[in-house]
């Protein structure tokens, strides 16, 4: 592989690398420098890559490159196996659209906000990222029409086939025309890939960006204990010793995962659980308050491995080593993007030797084992977040941008940026970590106050 190049050669135009370089987006990552030219070329394309990678942007700037603002009917459909994904994949599409305010990116995923998407719906829109349930029933309803479609992509497809999306992709795609470009983006490539590929594309490319390149970045580190009993002690003393800023811990099962959560939050750390019973709406607030940094350790099932694009994770812990070692990469790839370095600590039994020993080969690395006993010793400690998160009353149903919210805040509240963290705009509200210092004098001013002239209801999340 060359040595990564700028953007600037791809004949984007000026507006789009300039905003890309005010994004941070200077040199291409692998899958962005080999898939980008058949994308923009027109060609249909099978892209090997995990979350993190890059392979949003590289699909999402093929997609901007074609659209045409005058034409307000969906130009570009995403398909993505989960809302959280659809969500995620919707705001870098918004930012990597920043250059123009005239093209509408729109989600349509299930849930207690689509009765204003649907309106929003009426009033055209150029990309819809959405699941592939909510998709057809649209698609069937007739409420949605792709019959101007220059763009299918699959994201995470191996994903939507484990979750049993198959027909459904396969009846959405009946409704497109046929000389629309597909893109399939996949982490890995079962069987059934190769069967979805084959009806849905035409002589596709295929870009492959090999795991251990993507793990280059991510230190690995595998301690041993002799029991289940065992784990959560040393779990307490890696983190300790590690300290990092933020973590991800998986676990095998819901129970397992709810009461990690339960013995952390006992010992002053704070913690949240994601697991596949959650109602939505809360999975949304707990990955909202873990992106925000209101949360310092998030506790997850497998669920929340593929699909989700949490950034600045400092480390990963494997509580509960995976089945599979597809999944341990899955796992361990939430750390070390962006060039960052990434940190996996991993907890194992003596019965699970033969474990790794096929991470080794299947990474071709040699497994760093740590005894518990070289860390320092255990003293009580506590993990505090740094920020809390707080809901406004206003989404995009009333049209608020962050920018809003910000000049709201530092404006009329007298916050400073430096104690305003991630703003996320949902449909019909939006969530803002701010410092834990000034959270009741930012709640305090906001409920007064107006954003954009309205008043709206404020309160910690």
């Amino acid at each position: 592989m060359s040595k990564s190049k700028g953007f600037e050669n791809l004949g984007l135009g000026a507006e789009i690398v300039a905003n890309l370089t005010s994004l941070g987006y200077v040199t291409m990552t692998p899958i962005q420098e080999q898939a980008l030219p058949f994308i923009l070329e027109g060609k249909d394309l099978i892209g090997q890559a995990n979350t993190g990678s890059g392979k949003t942007a590289a699909f999402g700037l093929g997609l901007l490159a074609k659209i045409d603002i005058a034409h307000t009917r969906p130009q570009a459909l995403i398909l993505c196996p989960t809302r959280e994904l659809a969500e995620q994949v919707c705001i870098e599409i918004r930012r990597l659209a920043r250059f123009t305010n005239n093209i509408k990116v729109l989600t349509l995923c299930g849930g207690t906000e689509e009765r204003h998407k649907a309106k929003s719906l009426e009033h055209g829109a150029h990309i819809i990222v959405g699941t592939p349930g909510r998709i057809k029933k649209l698609l069937e309803k007739k409420s949605l029409n792709v019959n101007s479609l220059k763009v299918l992509v699959l994201d995470e497809a191996d994903r939507m086939l484990e979750l049993g999306f198959m027909d459904d992709i396969n009846a959405i795609a009946s409704f497109t025309p046929l000389n629309r470009q597909t893109l399939l983006f996949s982490a890995t490539f079962p069987h059934g890939i190769k069967g979805l590929s084959a009806s849905l594309q035409d002589e596709p490319a295929q870009v492959t960006v090999d795991s251990q390149h993507q793990l280059n970045d991510i230190k690995q580190l595998f301690f041993p204990v002799s029991c289940d009993d065992q784990k959560f002690e040393a779990l307490l003393r890696l983190l300790n010793h590690y300290k990092p800023e933020s973590t991800m811990i998986f676990c095998q099962s819901r129970v397992i995962c709810t009461k990690l959560a339960n013995l952390l939050r006992k010992e002053k750390i704070s913690a949240l659980e994601i697991h596949g019973e959650l109602e939505q709406q809360d999975r949304t607030l707990v990955l909202t308050k873990f992106s925000n940094k209101s949360c310092r350790v998030l506790v997850a099932t497998d669920v929340a491995s593929r699909g989700l694009d949490i950034k600045d994770v400092s480390a990963v812990v494997n509580y509960d080593l995976p089945l599979e070692h597809d999944l341990y990469v899955h796992r361990i790839g939430r750390t070390g993007r962006a060039g960052k370095e990434g940190l996996s600590l991993s907890l194992f039994k003596s019965k699970e030797n033969v474990f790794l020993e096929g991470i080794a080969d299947y990474l071709k690395m040699v497994s760093k084992i740590v005894e518990l006993n070289t860390l320092k010793p255990y003293r009580p400690f506590s993990l505090k977040p740094s920020m809390e998160t707080i809901y406004i009353s206003a989404g995009r149903k009333d049209n608020i941008r962050p920018g809003d919210i910000l000049g709201a805040l530092t404006k009329d509240a007298r916050l400073t940026g430096s104690d305003v963290g991630a703003i996320r705009i949902f449909e019909v509200n939006s969530y803002v970590g701010i410092t834990c210092e000034k959270v009741e004098e930012a709640i305090k001013h906001l409920s007064v106050g107006k954003i954009k002239g309205k008043k709206y209801k404020v309160g910690k999340a």
